[in-house]
């Protein structure tokens, strides 16, 4: 059983995304005065009351009669938010189809406009329970003008609010929750795997993520930055719980522009950070980039697990050895080794499509992989023996024995005579060495090496605690 869903619509710029923050008691929605902000439908779960609920956020629905200029001007935020009207306008309305209630969010201090009306005339066809919750309700004088939007004719009450400032959320949140159907959470639900699509501006994430759900979940453009949120929306995959997550397209720092872009992009990193996986897509038209090679980085840096996606594989010439050649120079110009899969596909024909989410969770597996540590110093004493470890001023280094600390990266801890005689150059030798035996599909791994005099001093002292 899904949990219900709360739909926040409404015209432009009367604060949707502000009021999805509070009920999400986050950041996900970037919010500004630019009226077309929001584009997609961006979702997260808030609860109250005992009750949980997902929340849905959509971009303003508005109809233009005529050039926007004669609206409000011909500012390129407004401009360049007339491209994607028709798009917003149907995730709004998908929205509502999927909402189990409904939140018509208005401005209080514009009062009633013919914008409002518009919105209510699609509502109006909906059976399902609408409340109106009128923002930026700051003043006594601006909650007692909120009733005028009463004469909207919805038979829904109307809730004067500050999205902002949380005035009147909760006895709007305590209406919402009493007309929500029952939901009762599976106790033992598996753990979603997250996957974050990420990648420089105009490479196919969003075509991607279509594929993938074989539905139009974002709007597609050939415009760069037209996914401006990190879009969650989850999956299930052959009995797996999946969370993709479609993110902007990230740029090199000094080509981020101030505003909306800039938070964007900030998400998308933060989308990377709580991923587990990442989707890189590349466009094989244009081959590996130095934006590339910049997204590429923010992963490694994060120490998360990577599958490397050549989209637009359609549109390449290719011979018996493209493919080949091409994965070769994916690995060495973003500094991957042979532990990363790279896959090449076409999000618009199909091609391939359907090996990403194998591969994704192959990845992810391998990430949550623990070796237990009998096996684990058996393997070193082995690799050890093949080849010596390095000296230094007539000091070898020695290996007494070794553990894996953690997941999600593995990380493994060598306990040394002097952790300053390790060379770069043999931790690589070890860490292939682990992955001949264990594979470690795109996965990084942490190798971390302690004096085991410093690890006896710290056991003495837990003993003497213990005492």
């Amino acid at each position: 059983m899904r949990k219900p869903i709360v739909a926040l619509v409404g015209r432009p710029n009367v604060g949707k995304s502000t009021l999805f923050n509070r009920l999400v008691g986050a950041r996900l929605a970037v919010v500004h005065e630019a009226p077309g902000t929001t584009r997609d439908r961006i979702q997260a779960d808030s609860e109250w009351n005992g009750v949980t609920f997902t929340v849905v956020d959509t971009g303003g629905m508005e109809v233009l009669e005529g050039p926007r200029q004669a609206v409000r001007g011909s500012t390129p935020e407004a401009v360049a938010s007339d491209r994607y009207l028709s798009e917003i306008r149907v995730q709004a309305e998908m929205a509502i189809a999927e909402a189990d209630a409904i939140i018509f969010v208005t401005d209080a201090t514009a009062g009633l406009t013919a914008a409002d009306e518009e919105v209510a005339d699609i509502l109006r066809r909906t059976r399902k329970p609408v409340f109106i919750a009128a923002n930026k309700a700051d003043s006594p004088a601006r909650r007692l003008a909120a009733v005028d939007f009463y004469r909207l004719g919805l038979d829904a009450s109307v809730y004067p609010i500050s999205a902002l400032h949380g005035t009147g959320v909760g006895d709007l949140l305590d209406a919402v929750v009493a007309a929500l159907p029952p939901y009762q959470e599976e106790e033992e639900e598996k753990e979603a795997i997250k996957i974050a699509i990420v990648g420089r501006p105009n490479v196919g994430k969003s075509s991607l993520l279509n594929r993938l759900l074989g539905q139009e979940r974002a709007i597609v453009s050939p415009i760069p930055g037209t996914t401006r949120d990190a879009i969650d929306t989850r999956m299930t995959w052959e009995g797996q719980a999946i969370v993709l997550i479609d993110t902007a397209g990230i740029r090199r720092r000094g080509r981020i522009e101030p505003g909306i872009e800039r938070y964007s992009v900030l998400r998308a990193l933060k989308a990377i950070q709580r991923a587990d996986v990442a989707l890189l897509l590349i466009d094989a038209t244009e081959g590996v980039t130095a934006q590339d090679a910049h997204v590429a980085g923010f992963i490694l840096d994060e120490a998360k697990s990577v599958v490397v996606l050549v989209n637009k594989w359609d549109l390449v010439k290719k011979n018996a050895h493209t493919m080949e050649e091409f994965a070769r120079r994916v690995r060495l110009e973003l500094k991957f080794l042979d532990y990363v899969p790279v896959l090449f596909i076409s999000a618009k024909t199909g091609q391939h499509v359907s090996q990403v989410l194998p591969t994704a969770v192959q990845v992810h597996a391998a990430r949550q992989l623990r070796i237990p540590t009998g096996e684990l110093n058996r393997l070193l004493q082995e690799a050890v023996a093949r080849h010596a470890p390095p000296s230094k001023a007539g000091k070898r280094l020695r290996f007494y024995y070794a553990t894996q600390a953690g997941v999600a990266p593995p990380t493994f801890v060598f306990f040394v005579n002097d952790p300053k005689l390790v060379h770069f150059s043999y931790e690589r030798y070890l860490e292939n060495t682990l992955r001949e035996a264990y594979g470690f599909l795109g996965t990084p791994l942490r190798f971390i090496f302690r004096a085991r005099e410093r690890q006896e001093r710290q056991r003495a002292t837990d003993d003497r605690r213990h005492k």
